[in-house]
């Protein structure tokens, strides 16, 4: 059985647009990158560095899980930090995959900080993403750590992937 539905979450910075969008084009399959799909309000919100509220997530993710639903296949990048996230996205996508792309704060931040032209702005908001993360647990998601060079993130993550289904 080949995955068909992937979810891959992480911190802002941790490369989930990146590692994603690889993956789709390798099996062939459509990305869409989460945050291309936050309302206005989020992104303004978002470039004033002021972190989401659960309130604002909502919606979004609901918009994303959608997107699961009326594709027959997908690659989404999303955040996804809190159980919770994840459980509005796995609504009706039984088998989704879910991609843990797994990293540390000063990893993180040395990206996030050569990154120009992106609504997420500033160390507060990443400080808040980490404060707000739960990690999934191992029977939840499979954990790529993003240390190594992109290439090897995304040949781990495919054949985690393959490995499992």
């Amino acid at each position: 059985m080949k995955a068909k539905k992937i979810l891959v979450m992480g911190v802002s910075g941790c490369g989930k647009s990146s590692v994603g969008s690889q993956m789709a084009q390798r099996l062939g399959l459509t990305f869409f990158d989460g945050d291309d799909f936050h309302p206005q309000h989020n992104v303004d919100k978002m470039s004033q560095g002021i972190p989401l509220t659960d309130e604002d997530r909502y919606g979004w993710l609901q918009t994303l899980n959608r997107l699961f639903i009326d594709n027959d296949s997908a690659v989404i990048a999303c955040s996804a930090l809190r159980p919770q996230y994840r459980d509005i996205l796995r609504e009706n996508n039984d088998e989704l995959v879910i991609i843990y792309l797994q990293g540390d704060y000063d990893t993180i931040w040395s990206r996030l900080s050569q990154r120009a032209d992106h609504y997420f702005q500033g160390e507060k908001m990443l400080r808040s993403q980490f404060e707000t993360l739960i990690e999934p647990g191992a029977d939840e998601a499979i954990f790529i750590d993003i240390t190594q060079p992109m290439d090897e993130v995304v040949a781990k993550a495919l054949q985690a992937i393959a490995d499992k289904t």
